[in-house]
């Protein structure tokens, strides 16, 4: 297409996702996504709630970006998503919020739904190269975005934590109004795979008293962890997702099934599951990976709660054990 040929052009009539707004962002006009062409983040902070090999010893330095291509009738991101909370940063202090994430340990730069925002943040993290950043950047998107957008960030990004959400056009348009969702994500993991090969290298962080250096565990520098969360009464489109796992990504990506649904209610979405998975569905579920022998990857354990639900109105959304601040779209850097 066109309009990925420069990068001025990419705003200017957006077709970074599937949505194909055509949205003239640089004259302020705002896609499905919500958002112009000024990057708006929320909040950035160290992250241990990720899988192993990204959260490693150090944490994750996530960055929460404000918009988003999708809008999950279930988003426990809503705040951010949806409802535009975020402050406006330009290149240098984009830049600044990945450096001092870096000073204060992480393993990574885990940019969370910034695929309509893939030019500035390409350039923010350019700009942070440039001033010394040393460490991973990671895309951690819902996979809702075309093959070309992907491409347009792929020199800066080494480690891809993609969402499949779903392999049912149904259940994609009833939970995103995407029917197309299926299509879209799957050629988007597949480049993700097939431009960053599975890399490990020591976790950078200082041992915990208990941990001897032999026991340093590994994070990802190079791949690709293909999400999937699971959603009540939806067996049989999980078993879809897990087949096609096994057959197109077995040994080129690792597999993290997540069974963290949460009922989340807007006006939007009456009918939406209102429960949580069941003990019988999560054993189900964990019985696919054996049927289908996945064994590179992760499975959450079973937890029936929503006290751990992000408030991003707080200066740490995230509980003190998940999560310590960084900056805030409210106050700036936390001290």
């Amino acid at each position: 297409m066109a309009i990925f040929k420069t990068f001025p052009s990419v705003y200017s009539a957006c077709g970074l996702c599937d949505r194909s707004c055509s949205v003239d962002r640089t004259a302020g006009g705002r896609g499905f996504c919500g958002e112009t062409e000024v990057l708006r983040i929320a909040v950035a902070s160290i992250h241990r709630g990720e899988e192993p090999p990204i959260t490693g010893l150090g944490g994750s330095g996530t960055i929460f970006v404000t918009g988003c291509t999708l809008h999950c009738s279930f988003c426990q991101n809503y705040q951010i998503s949806r409802e535009g909370m975020g402050a406006p940063v330009n290149t240098a202090l984009f830049a600044e919020i990945c450096l001092e994430l870096e000073r204060r340990g992480a393993e990574n730069i885990n940019i969370v739904t910034g695929s309509h925002a893939a030019f500035a943040l390409s350039i923010g993290l350019d700009e942070a190269r440039r001033r010394g950043l040393s460490i991973p950047a990671l895309w951690n998107s819902s996979a809702y975005e075309r093959v070309a957008a992907i491409d347009l960030a792929a020199d800066r990004i080494q480690v891809y934590l993609p969402d499949l959400k779903t392999l049912d056009s149904t259940v994609a348009e009833r939970y995103f109004k995407a029917h197309d969702y299926p299509e879209v994500a799957k050629k988007a993991i597949l480049r993700m795979a097939e431009l960053r090969p599975l890399s490990f290298v020591p976790a950078r962080g200082p041992l915990p008293p208990d941990m001897t250096e032999k026991k340093r565990p590994e994070v990802l520098v190079s791949g690709v962890i293909m999400r999937h969360l699971v959603l009540p009464d939806q067996l049989e489109d999980t078993r879809n997702v897990l087949r096609w796992f096994a057959d197109k990504l077995q040994g080129k990506a690792l597999l993290s099934l997540m069974t963290q649904y949460t009922p989340v209610r807007s006006n939007e979405n009456a009918d939406l599951p209102d429960r949580f998975i069941g003990e019988k569905e999560y054993q189900s579920v964990i019985d696919m990976l054996e049927v289908f022998d996945i064994e590179d990857g992760f499975y959450q354990e079973l937890v029936v709660a929503d006290d751990w639900l992000p408030d991003f109105e707080r200066v740490n959304p995230f509980s003190s054990e998940l999560s310590v601040p960084v900056w805030h779209w409210k106050s700036g850097f936390v001290k």
